[in-house]
């Protein structure tokens, strides 16, 4: 799965979010990522514990609960506060694969990582480069998005981001354990529910919808795992 979620924050709280991280203080991002991950990661991070980013992340955590969009495909069980990251002079994150288990920061919990999001807080006409390229079966997938819209990706696809060559790119990045573990479950119900939505919008509530309504329900109880 691959999904563009368009207008996550507003272009107020995408202001708020750069005013902040503006005057924070970033960290090599090496020290978030194994061996592996450190031999091809180059940029920066708020460190996990930083008190600008769990404020920041608390406004990202609450647009998503208000996001439809992102529930539907995502089905959340449990999210790690959102991280973010500064890409510039040439910094780049190389080809890699996220680790399967996260740690959440502060805590003794861990979440199983089945999708990555990427939600961009600078505009794609203020830096050159810093592409998030995601690899699957049909090939590579070049994504720069909007200030304030987000790439919601498999966790296990390989990916990397391209070096910023001018300006700066600045994100979140966050993992989310789903209440559905299996990909192909969790597509053939995004896919099931975005169509009932189409067919209510078209010709309004009906014994039909309900109908498949209650198919997708069904199918969450038998495939869901919390």
């Amino acid at each position: 799965m691959m999904l563009h979620v368009p207008k996550v924050l507003t272009p107020e709280q995408v202001a708020e979010c750069r005013r902040l991280l503006e005057a924070a203080e970033w960290s090599d991002g090496k020290a978030t990522v194994g061996e592996q991950g450190a031999l091809v990661k180059r940029n920066r991070q708020l460190p996990e514990l930083s008190p600008v980013g769990r404020q920041l992340g608390e406004l990202i955590l609450g647009a998503l609960a208000r996001n439809p969009l992102f529930f539907a495909a995502a089905l959340p069980l449990k999210t790690v506060p959102p991280l973010f990251n500064r890409y510039e002079g040439g910094e780049h994150y190389g080809n890699h694969i996220d680790g399967a288990v996260r740690a959440v920061p502060g805590s003794t919990h861990f979440i199983r990582t089945d999708l990555s999001s990427t939600l961009f807080l600078t505009d794609p006409a203020d830096y050159d480069g810093g592409e998030l390229l995601v690899f699957d079966t049909f090939g590579a997938h070049s994504v720069k998005l909007p200030a304030g819209d987000l790439v919601l990706y498999t966790s296990g696809s390989l990916h990397r981001v391209n070096p910023v060559t001018r300006g700066a790119r600045i994100s979140s990045f966050f993992w989310t354990q789903s209440m559905v573990p299996d990909e192909r479950h969790r597509e053939l119900l995004f896919k099931l529910d975005q169509n009932i939505q189409q067919i209510r919008g078209k010709l309004g509530e009906s014994e039909e919808t309900v109908a498949l309504a209650g198919h997708y329900h069904n199918l969450l109880r038998i495939w869901s795992e919390i």
